[in-house]
């Protein structure tokens, strides 16, 4: 008799959700307290030091800049700053639009620049995930599928161990080295801007290029861009991976053997083996 495991993935979802914002909240709410309160500590001491602003002219000066950062003008440097908006800045936001990773420290400003993103997304978003379903099956061809794996664990784990530790090497332990050398982030900055951007979550408060005190090659971001597709395709797979053993795991724990089966017999878990979500060729 088969167990329906639904409601407790959908109560463990719900779960996993409320444990995520109790901890965050625990993490990050006095922290904010603090930086707010300095913040506005700083602004009390700048009219301190400069009696001819008021309150009201100071605060529509952060306005502007708040403005100005939305508008994806960085307000650190001057007019001399490279623009966002040069070829290879474009090409890589261009890349943050077909794999919906969405920084969000630039957008179009215009109303030609907004209509246009959107009927580039509505065609360019299918053709990423096309695009890296085949680079995906290309990146596994030596893989086999879970089922196999799971039946018969020899030399398809061996596979599997190589396919991780080289991903891992190649796209989340090397590339926060070269981003602390460039950017002058710590080495868990790198990694936590690695995984929240190929992962696609995208935050935007690293993003790679955008201080205007560094001199970036021209094509540092054109780069990353092609960097991101390769670890989308290889991560992708990782999660497929990942969420394909938890619901192999919750049918196992959750089927039982029908009692009405003669004795002697073994119970299979299923008549067939489920064919997997993304089938890899071996």
């Amino acid at each position: 008799q088969q167990i329906s495991w639904t409601p407790l993935l959908v109560l463990g979802y719900l779960f996993y959700l409320l444990l995520g914002a109790m901890v965050f909240q625990l993490l990050e709410k006095q922290a904010e307290t603090h930086f707010r309160d300095q913040f506005q500590l700083e602004k009390l001491r700048f009219l301190q030091n400069y009696t001819c602003l008021d309150r009201q002219a100071l605060e529509q000066f952060v306005q502007v800049l708040m403005e100005a950062w939305e508008k994806g003008v960085n307000p650190e440097g001057n007019s001399t700053n490279p623009s966002n908006w040069d070829f290879s800045n474009s090409f890589f936001f261009a890349g943050t639009v077909v794999t919906t990773i969405g920084y969000g420290n630039l957008s179009p400003s215009t109303v030609a620049g907004q209509i246009f993103c959107v009927f580039y997304a509505l065609f360019g978003v299918p053709l990423n995930l096309a695009f890296l379903n085949q680079l995906g099956k290309g990146l596994n061809a030596h893989l086999i599928t879970l089922e196999r794996w799971v039946q018969k664990p020899g030399r398809a784990q061996v596979q599997l161990a190589i396919f991780l530790t080289t991903g891992t090497l190649l796209f989340l332990v090397f590339p926060p080295l070269v981003f602390s050398y460039v950017e002058g982030w710590s080495y868990g900055e790198g990694f936590y801007f690695t995984f929240i951007t190929l992962s696609t979550i995208g935050f935007g408060d690293y993003v790679v290029g955008t201080n205007p005190n560094k001199h970036y090659i021209p094509v540092y971001r054109s780069l990353t861009a092609i960097w991101i597709v390769f670890g989308l395709a290889w991560l992708a797979l990782v999660f497929n991976v990942g969420a394909d053993l938890m619901e192999k795991f919750l049918q196992l724990k959750w089927h039982k053997p029908d009692l009405s089966l003669a004795e002697g017999t073994t119970t299979k878990l299923e008549d067939e083996p489920e064919q997997p979500r993304i089938h890899i060729p071996s």
